[in-house]
């Protein structure tokens, strides 16, 4: 009966393996991973309910499907109750068994798939978030975002810490074709080398100290959907010729394991190292690079698209009064002047945070600039210069943009009022306002 089984399911283009007891499976079990268990109730030792309530307690998400005759259905159906997936009754008809199998297969896919997201959601990934931005500079980013997503070609992003990476690389997954499959993310600078392989390949049991059991890896999980290389320039050039080797063949070994497992998974990397000058300098394989650099995308700093900043204040003012179960707070001009005066090193993150801790401190129904502790200036970090950068442009429009930001404080965000504070008429502020990125305070008197 196993054997016809077996070979009626192969015949669905499903790959299977075949035990003779309730023993010799559960060795299966532990030594390779498996997508669904088929179980006989009756069989010599162990019964299929034994089987049944050992597999729910080891790998909760498997699913099990019982083969009952019919004297046992009434016990097949109160395994259900206890976690089964369904039961077929013998003798099996294959086209109702098909879909049962096939079915199965899918549940234990989505569940998977929830274990997932739920890791995500508890590290703060939040899965369909919003970016946010018109500058021109982000209308370029999501004109790429756009034409690549629905390709399954490899994505580099490239920036500073803050910038939004995770956001993107979520965005692209959203937006492709692979967007009802897994979403994996691995942080590649949280892990040692050794770790990192066991992590992103799997593990086979007793691979090496503390392998109590075999482990799929991240590529394995994200099969179908999208994997999400975080701060690859960390990685090890041992672990980047493996890594290498991955992309290439879309197969993986566990750790411990000579068998190759086949993965359809997209990837998206991210670094805000300049890998040009890794490779250069021998601490990233050129190899890789090229590989994961088919798609390069470069997001932005803060501080190159100021006018993006009130809008983001605001979506983020709002997130958290809703959070915290707060009243949604107005932004006062001279607070909105402020914030566009600081050099935002920690760019999106950074603004994030300066919302939160204002929300939570306001002292009233508008939050103003005293409400926000920002200590560095944006003459600190001069748009379009670099450290040691002496154009003497630059260091006009930073010491103008001081001037303006301090006259509209005076006044209260008032255009008129700020221009006579300054001695120059209202037309020429609005001129200054536009040139230097400023130009949403003019919108608000």
């Amino acid at each position: 009966m196993a054997q016809a089984m077996s070979a009626l399911v192969e015949s669905w283009d499903i790959q299977v393996e075949r035990a003779a007891s309730a023993e010799e499976g559960w060795a299966m079990l532990e030594s390779s991973a498996f997508d669904l268990v088929l179980t006989d109730i009756r069989m010599p030792g162990a019964s299929g309910f034994d089987v049944l309530r050992q597999v729910k307690e080891r790998w909760p998400s498997l699913p099990v499907i019982l083969i009952t005759g019919h004297g046992d259905v009434a016990g097949a159906v109160s395994a259900i109750k206890q976690g089964a997936f369904d039961y077929v009754i013998k003798p099996v008809d294959a086209d109702p068994f098909e879909v049962t199998v096939r079915r199965a297969l899918e549940h234990g896919r989505l569940m998977r798939e929830n274990q997932f997201l739920r890791r995500e959601l508890a590290t703060g990934a939040v899965l369909g978030q919003r970016m946010i931005g018109r500058s021109a500079r982000m209308r370029e980013v999501f004109d790429i975002i756009n034409r690549v997503a629905v390709t399954d070609s490899t994505v580099l992003l490239v920036s500073e810490t803050g910038t939004g990476k995770e956001l993107a690389a979520q965005t692209i997954h959203l937006r492709s074709k692979r967007a009802a499959g897994p979403y994996v993310t691995c942080n590649c600078a949280a892990f040692s080398p050794t770790l990192l392989e066991s992590e992103l390949f799997g593990h086979e049991k007793g691979a090496f100290t503390g392998a109590v059991g075999l482990r799929r890896g991240r590529f394995e999980e994200a099969d179908g959907g999208t994997i999400f290389l975080d701060e690859i320039g960390e990685t090890s050039r041992e672990f980047q010729a493996k890594l290498l080797r991955v992309l290439q063949e879309r197969e993986v070994e566990r750790v411990g394991s000579s068998r190759k497992l086949n993965v359809n998974v997209r990837v998206i990397a991210s670094t805000n190292r300049d890998l040009e000058k890794e490779v250069a300098e021998g601490r990233f394989r050129q190899d890789l690079y090229y590989r994961l650099k088919v798609v390069p995308l470069v997001l932005p700093p803060l501080r190159e698209r100021a006018e993006d900043i009130p809008e983001l204040a605001r979506h983020f003012i709002q997130q958290f009064c809703t959070q915290y179960d707060r009243p949604v707070l107005d932004l006062e001009p001279a607070a909105e002047a402020r914030l566009l005066q600081h050099a935002w090193p920690g760019n999106v993150r950074e603004l994030k945070h300066a919302m939160e801790r204002a929300v939570l401190l306001a002292r009233g129904p508008v939050l103003t600039a005293a409400d926000f502790d920002l200590q560095t200036a944006r003459a600190s970090a001069p748009v379009g210069a670099g450290p040691g950068n002496l154009l003497l442009q630059d260091r006009v429009d930073d010491a103008t943009r001081r001037f303006v930001v301090e006259a509209l404080e005076r006044a209260g965000g008032e255009k008129k009022k700020a221009a006579e504070l300054l001695g120059i008429d209202r037309v020429t502020l609005h001129r200054i306002l536009r040139r230097l990125g400023l130009a949403p305070v003019a919108d608000v008197s």
